[in-house]
């Protein structure tokens, strides 16, 4: 999967352990990483899986 159009953002709630990025900016697909590990596995979602993951996270 190509990836190098991937803007990178720092999740809100890793702002301070600055752990994950994502990169929801691609069509047809959202990509998760570990900041610490930029040049390590990408995880990758698609944007409905993604929405479905952020709002039950949110819940808890």
């Amino acid at each position: 999967m190509e990836l190098s159009g991937a803007r990178w953002r720092t999740t809100i709630r890793s702002a301070h352990t600055n752990c994950v990025e994502v990169a929801d900016n691609l069509p047809g697909v959202v990509a998760v990483r570990d900041s610490k590990d930029r040049q390590g596995p990408v995880l990758t979602f698609t944007p409905q899986s993604w929405r479905c993951f952020v709002i039950r996270v949110k819940r808890h």
